[in-house]
Order: structure tokens, then sequence, then C-alpha cells
């Protein structure tokens, strides 16, 4: 069982695509996804929420991980997968 996992994105993000791969690859078989592009709201509420503009800006539980490049870098250094076993 894997934390939840969500992700803040849009349809054509292709930083969003491959996040969307690594964390699938490393067993997440569930993203709450916020398509910050249907919704203008839910691009403020993320703003504020992570003071970043850019997507994919993905939580692991409650830890904010940032965009594609930081969760990578997370997987890179072998603490991505204790991070989604909620260790």
């Amino acid at each position: 069982m894997t934390a939840p996992v969500l992700m803040y994105s849009t349809a054509v993000c292709p930083y969003c695509m491959r996040a969307e791969q690594l964390l699938k690859a490393r067993g997440v078989e569930d993203i709450e996804k916020v398509r910050i592009d249907l919704d203008p709201q839910q691009r403020d509420q993320m703003m504020k929420r992570t003071g970043r503009r850019t997507v994919p800006q993905i939580y692991i539980g409650d830890t904010h991980v940032g965009g594609f490049d930081d969760l990578n870098a997370l997987d890179q250094a072998g603490k991505l997968l204790p991070l989604l076993q909620g260790a």
C-alpha cells in the first residue's frame, strides 16, 4: 500500500506525464489529479499551497515533493519508495 498521491497538472504537460509514469513504475496505482487548466480556482489554490506556479506539483501524503525534477531527484537518491511506503 502506498501513501496517497495528489498531483496538480494540466492536460498537455509533458512533465506531468513523466511524473505519472515514474510514480506508476514505483507502484502507485491511484493518483488524485487536480486539473488546474479546467478550474482557475484550483490554480490559485495550488499557488497558495505550494508557492509555485508550474505543474506538476506533487504531494505524497502531507509532503510537498515539488515538480517532476524534484520527484526524479528523490527517486535517484533512494528516498521516493520510503516516502511512498509511509516510512
